[in-house]
C-alpha cells in the first residue's frame, strides 16, 4: 500500500546546483513515481537533464508551463517529448486554440494544463484584474484544457474538491502547494499562498502531490518522505472509512 501511495508523489527537483541535482533524483528516485523537472534547471542545463533525471525515475514530469502562439507551442511540446518528458506543462491561460494545438501533438506525453500559480492570492489576482471566485475561475480553465484535449490541470489543493467534482477521473487534478502542518500558511520566505496539507489534498480528490521544498530542504529527507507517506495513508484510509 505505501508503494502505491509514494507513486502519487512528483518530488521537484528545484535546484541551480548539478550535483545537487543528481543526489536528490539519485535518492528520491527509486521512492516515489515520479521526479519534477523545472524552468531552473531546464533553462540551465536543457533537455540533456531530462536525460539525466530519467535514468533514476519512473517518471519525469517537466514543469515549463508552456505559453505562446499555438504553432510555437506544438513545436515545444514535440521537442520535450524528444527529450523523454512523460509530463509536461502549458498554461491554460494560453485559449483553447493554444491547448488545442498542443494536445495535437502530443502522442507519448500527457500534458497538464496550468491553471492559477500557487503564489496568487486574492491580493495578487486583484492587481491582475482577475479579481473574483479564484476556485471558478481554476474549474473554467481546467474544464477549457479539458475540451481542448489535455490529460489534466495543475490547480492548488485548495480547489481540488470542486474542480474533481466536474472533471471525474481519469482527468488528472495535480497540486503543488503541499505543506505539513495542521495549519499550513505560507511561511516567512515560502512564496507559495494557496496551500494545503498533503492529508487534505488526498481527501479532496487529488491524483499526483507535487513536494519538492518540504522534502528536498528538510534536514532528514528519509524521515520527511515517511510523514508525508504516513499522512497520505491516513487520508487513504479516512476515506475508505466514509
Amino acid at each position: 500500500m505505501s508503494e502505491e501511495v509514494l507513486s502519487r508523489v512528483a518530488v521537484a527537483l528545484d535546484t541551480d546546483d548539478r550535483a545537487q541535482l543528481r543526489d536528490w533524483a539519485a535518492y528520491f528516485g527509486p521512492r516515489v513515481g515520479v521526479l519534477k523537472v523545472g524552468l531552473e534547471a531546464f533553462v540551465r542545463w536543457g533537455p540533456e537533464v531530462v536525460a539525466e533525471v530519467r535514468e533514476k525515475a519512473a517518471a519525469v514530469f517537466l514543469d515549463l508551463k508552456l505559453h505562446d502562439i499555438p504553432n510555437t507551442v506544438a513545436g515545444a511540446v514535440a521537442g520535450a517529448q524528444a527529450a523523454g518528458a512523460d509530463y509536461l506543462t502549458v498554461h491554460a491561460g494560453g485559449g483553447s486554440a493554444m491547448l488545442a494545438a498542443a494536445a495535437a501533438a502530443a502522442d507519448r506525453v500527457r500534458l497538464l494544463a496550468v491553471t492559477l500559480l500557487t503564489h496568487l492570492d486574492a491580493a495578487a489576482l486583484d492587481e491582475l484584474d482577475l479579481a473574483g471566485d479564484s476556485r471558478r475561475r481554476v474549474r473554467s480553465w481546467a474544464m477549457l484544457a479539458r475540451r481542448a484535449g489535455c490529460a489534466g490541470a495543475v490547480c492548488s489543493p485548495l480547489e481540488v474538491a470542486g474542480l474533481r467534482a466536474a472533471a471525474p477521473p481519469p482527468f488528472l487534478l495535480v497540486t503543488p502547494g503541499i505543506r505539513f502542518g495542521s495549519s499550513p500558511e505560507a511561511a516567512a520566505g515560502d512564496d507559495q499562498r494557496r496551500v494545503a496539507t498533503p492529508s487534505a489534498a488526498m481527501a479532496a480528490g487529488a491524483d499526483l502531490l507535487v513536494v519538492g521544498r518540504p522534502l528536498t530542504r528538510a534536514a532528514d529527507p528519509g524521515r520527511a518522505l515517511a510523514r508525508l507517506e504516513e499522512e497520505m495513508l491516513a487520508a487513504g484510509n479516512s476515506l475508505r472509512g466514509r
